[in-house]
């Protein structure tokens, strides 16, 4: 379980934090949904799951080891990213960009890393794909893409930062699905101001406000009080 006790953090420069004593749990084995509208500090405090920014204050552990003590390859077993923006090499194809890590950083053999690779691409439906480069390929099949090369270590929670934003409403039925069957081999964490879509995909959330927990519970609790109040 990934634990988070009266997290804050200040960006330089600023006085206001952008989270403030947030606390949260994440239980494994579902989807879980952190919600909010923009500058609620939902990134933020994705980042610091993420240890991409070490908190000004509090605490995250997992299984209740602090993160900030986890060496950062067995960090990375634990936690997968796919940014907004994606971050797919451009220079690579699309089958490299799902190889570099394993070959690089954990030295699994090539063709090793290759048959995973295109075994994980089958999976998510983009085989046909594999030999392409990111400039090549739709947004959703980026998407795709970018979520295949996070599975390629497979970490025990999957951080999605608005996975939808870039998706039109078809393709973002389609990314329901196959999330959906995704779900049974990791636990994903999915940062989102997309309400209807959290509702498809996640059980349970948190919503935050301004950088505080706002509510936590039931993704339908947490909709119905934000219709509440809009």
């Amino acid at each position: 379980m990934i634990e988070i006790r009266n997290v804050s953090y200040l960006y330089a420069g600023t006085e206001t934090p952008a989270i403030a004593n947030v606390s949260a749990d994440f239980p494994p084995e579902r989807v879980f949904a952190v919600l909010g509208e923009s500058g609620s500090g939902k990134t933020t405090l994705l980042n610091c799951i993420a240890r991409f920014l070490v908190p000004t204050t509090g605490r995250i552990t997992i299984d209740g080891e602090d993160i900030a003590e986890m060496p950062a390859r067995r960090l990375r077993r634990q936690l997968g990213v796919v940014f907004q923006k994606l971050n797919l090499f451009p220079h690579l194809s699309v089958r490299r960009n799902l190889t570099l890590a394993p070959t690089k950083a954990f030295g699994h053999g090539r063709q090793e890393a290759r048959q995973a690779a295109d075994a994980m691409l089958d999976r998510l439906g983009i085989g046909d794909l594999a030999d392409r480069y990111p400039s090549q390929i739709s947004g959703g099949q980026a998407q795709r893409a970018a979520i295949a090369r996070g599975l390629m270590l497979c970490p025990r929670y999957m951080l999605l930062d608005e996975p939808t934003s870039a998706l039109d409403a078809r393709t973002t039925g389609e990314f329901v699905q196959w999330l959906n069957e995704l779900r049974e081999e990791t636990s994903f964490i999915i940062v989102t101001h997309d309400l209807p879509f959290a509702a498809q995909v996640a059980s349970h959330g948190v919503y935050l406000e301004a950088g505080r927990v706002k509510t936590t519970g039931t993704v339908e609790t947490i909709i119905e009080q934000a219709r509440q109040t809009a």
